[in-house]
């Protein structure tokens, strides 16, 4: 088993890496399950620093919401169109909506 030291460089943190893949499967409340959750949040904590994910902008935040629930919106654009809105009242109406500087 890899000894538990903190992740300083790439050779490092490959190393980590590969003791994580070999340790995967351990079973619950083994030694090796304690040894692997220690590696993954070392592997965790390096990844924050050196790699870290950027925030989204609001409109990438905004379009991955509507596409994680295209069903639900789906549903709203279908609700409408059984009521009589077709596409050209969407838009005679978000045109009504949207500010003018």
């Amino acid at each position: 088993m890899l000894d538990l030291k903190p992740i300083r460089t790439e050779a490092d943190y490959q190393l980590a890496l590969s003791e994580i893949d070999r340790l995967f499967d351990a079973p619950l409340g083994t030694p090796e399950c304690d040894h692997l959750d220690i590696l993954a949040t070392l592997v965790e904590a390096y990844e924050m620093k050196h790699d870290p994910i950027p925030l989204p902008t609001p409109d990438e935040a905004l379009l991955f919401r509507l596409a994680s629930r295209r069903s639900v919106v789906a549903a709203f654009i279908d609700r409408l169109k059984r009521q009589g809105m077709d596409e050209a009242d969407y838009h005679t109406k978000s045109e009504m909506l949207t500010p003018t500087s």
